[in-house]
């Protein structure tokens, strides 16, 4: 009687507490869904460039994160093993749930799309994947959880910014708004009895706009640690992706910076938490932040590349119309030769005639064919300019075009961005070149891959990496002898390992039959080892429609490697009917020879060393944009 009688009293005492000082009542039913902050990226791993921002809400201010990916990651390459394609799926998943424990993450989602290969394409990503399943997938995740703040992707069509990873800002962004609109997915409403949800803000990771909201990683402190060195930790735990050394790398303590691009409260100036002005009234609606000009009267314009044409009319179907105008046309030109440049004039109402005028730097050439432009009415019009960059690799140019009425100014400046590429021809020959040695290659054109072409990394001098191409072709066979400078010459990838070769010292050859594609679908792409571990040349096709290694994928493909006093050297045939498909061989090709270097002599096998890459025709993410490749000439 006496042990009930004070287990009576224990019960009271706790009644009467306040309730801040009773234990937390245990969460059920969609409480246990509630979430502060929602990420949505592409791939495992694209958390790390907010993860210290995640680590300081999560496990420093104990907000409720839920991170949705739409894929596992299983095109990508691996470092630590042989798993490829869905088994790689299920060790990256692995990763990622150890990586979110350590950064505070409570829950993570996958949208169940698939992740094919690297590419710059937001298109050719949509085509892939199911984008209304993708999406309405999104909308559920967002009505489930309720999240106040949504973090997401860039989805403009950056140089190096990966098509995935456009494709989660796309989806990101759009259900957003999906997500509070009856409308949309009704079935979810009716049949999942869920309700409609607006979140309150929306950001893309980076620096774009006015309302930019920038986050220390080095403080506060949590558990004795940074939210930075919290970050690494759970980064490190990616190592298939090569994350098993980035404790100490300087990136992860720099400020990491957010572009608010929705909001349902006025922005601070400038901000320095995700969640200022939060909460907000239920009843809120979202602002967009990136409202455009609504310019009247006549314009002019740069007609951009098809990716950059896609994102302006997508933004301005999102009510983010400046997001897209503030996005230059960016515009590829042959180095050498005259390309046409086309421009688009909308009357804006008005009737009037105007010369078109176009400038650029010295040693640029321009013509101007049709030089008188009549304006009427709103409908577009199409008007051609030709453009020559000097020879070789130029600088990229700006272009100004203006269209005047003597001294007036009826529309302009219209600017755009002109990236040359580098051209080349290359000659017939009656018989094939060798490929273990030299001989025949006495007339084949020369292309210099100097350190003056590198793409990503850092590179010493010629010495630690560079290299000259020489080109020749029967009129059946391409044959491709690129001579590499390389002062330490890593094998660390195992016989039965033969995929990413980005991960050790290897060349990279791409081509293209339509000379300028907007992704690498139809281009012929093979990754070469000078040598596996055990001493033979290898090879494998990567990032086009027929992936794995040539003696599956790439019938009567020869290629041979021999190590030279300062490097190596890497001879192929390349049958042109792998290049061109079921159709005629065109005499103009897109070309590209990428160097992959770095110098860990003693490198685990398989493990991931780049330090750099060049290529004679260099530029951000080049490797999945074959519109930005050189162009060869079969003569």
């Amino acid at each position: 009687m006496l042990s009930r009688a004070i287990l009576f009293l224990a019960v009271a005492a706790w009644l009467l507490l306040p309730s801040s000082l009773r234990a937390a009542e245990p969460l059920q039913g969609a409480a246990l869904l509630k979430t502060d902050l929602l990420g949505v990226f592409a791939h495992p791993d694209d958390e790390s460039g907010m993860a210290a921002t995640i680590a300081r809400y999560a496990r420093g201010e104990g907000r409720v994160i839920a991170h949705a990916y739409c894929t596992r990651g299983e095109g990508g390459g691996n470092a630590v093993g042989t798993h490829l394609g869905p088994a790689l799926g299920l060790l990256r998943e692995a990763e990622l749930r150890d990586c979110l424990h350590g950064l505070g993450v409570r829950h993570v989602f996958f949208l169940d799309q698939t992740d094919f290969f690297y590419t710059e394409s937001l298109a050719a990503t949509l085509r892939k994947w199911d984008r209304e399943a993708a999406l309405g997938g999104l909308v559920r995740i967002i009505r489930s959880l309720r999240p106040e703040v949504i973090v997401t992707m860039n989805p403009a069509p950056n140089p190096g910014q990966h098509g995935h990873h456009q494709a989660a800002g796309i989806l990101a962004t759009e259900a957003f708004a999906a997500a509070a609109d009856p409308a949309r997915f009704p079935e979810q409403l009716a049949d999942e009895g869920l309700g409609v949800w607006q979140a309150k803000k929306l950001y893309y990771g980076g620096a774009v706009g006015e309302h930019v909201a920038t986050l220390v990683t080095t403080e506060p402190p949590i558990e004795g640690r940074t939210p930075a060195d919290l970050a690494a930790t759970a980064l490190a735990h990616h190592r298939s992706q090569g994350f098993g050394g980035i404790a100490n790398s300087p990136w992860l303590r720099r400020p990491q910076t957010f572009a608010l691009v929705k909001s349902v409260v006025t922005p601070a100036a400038p901000e320095t938490d995700l969640f200022t002005g939060l909460p907000a009234p239920a009843d809120a609606r979202p602002a967009s932040l990136f409202a455009g000009t609504n310019e009247a009267g006549p314009r002019l314009e740069f007609v951009p590349r098809p990716a950059i044409a896609w994102f302006r009319a997508w933004t301005a179907e999102q009510g983010l119309p400046g997001l897209g105008e503030g996005y230059a046309a960016d515009v590829p030109v042959i180095a050498g030769e005259w390309n046409d440049v086309a421009l688009e004039v909308r009357g804006g109402g008005e009737t009037a005639h105007g010369t078109l005028r176009l400038t650029l730097p010295e040693g640029w050439e321009v013509r101007v064919p049709h030089p008188e432009v009549r304006l009427a009415g709103e409908a577009p019009q199409r008007v051609m300019v030709q453009v020559r960059p000097p020879a070789g690799l130029p600088a990229d140019a700006e272009a100004a075009a203006t269209l005047n009425d003597g001294d007036t100014a009826l529309a302009g400046p219209a600017r755009a961005r002109l990236h040359p590429v580098p051209f080349a021809r290359v000659l017939r020959t009656g018989r094939a070149p060798s490929l273990d040695d030299a001989t025949g290659w006495e007339r084949a054109v020369s292309l210099n891959i100097g350190t003056n072409r590198l793409w990503q990394g850092r590179v010493t001098d010629a010495a630690d990496s560079s290299g000259d191409v020489r080109l020749l072709h029967d009129g059946r066979t391409l044959f491709v002898e690129v001579a590499v400078r390389d002062d330490v010459v890593v094998t660390n990838i195992a016989p039965d390992d033969i995929k990413g070769h980005w991960r050790s010292d290897s060349v990279e050859l791409c081509l293209d039959p339509a000379a300028g594609a907007e992704d690498t679908t139809g281009s012929f792409k093979v990754g070469i080892f000078p040598s596996d571990s055990a001493g033979r040349v290898r090879a494998a096709r990567d990032a086009d429609a027929n992936q794995g290694p040539v003696e599956r994928t790439a019938p009567g493909f020869r290629v041979a490697s021999a190590r030279t006093p300062d490097g190596y050297v890497i001879r192929a045939a390349v049958p042109l009917e792998l290049v061109a498909g079921r159709g005629p061989t065109p005499r103009r090709l897109g070309f590209n020879a990428l160097i992959y270097d770095g110098d860990k002599a003693d490198a685990k096998p398989g493990e991931g060393i780049g330090e750099s890459r060049l290529a004679w025709a260099p530029r951000p993410g080049v490797q999945g944009r074959p519109e930005d490749w050189g162009r060869i000439e079969l003569e």
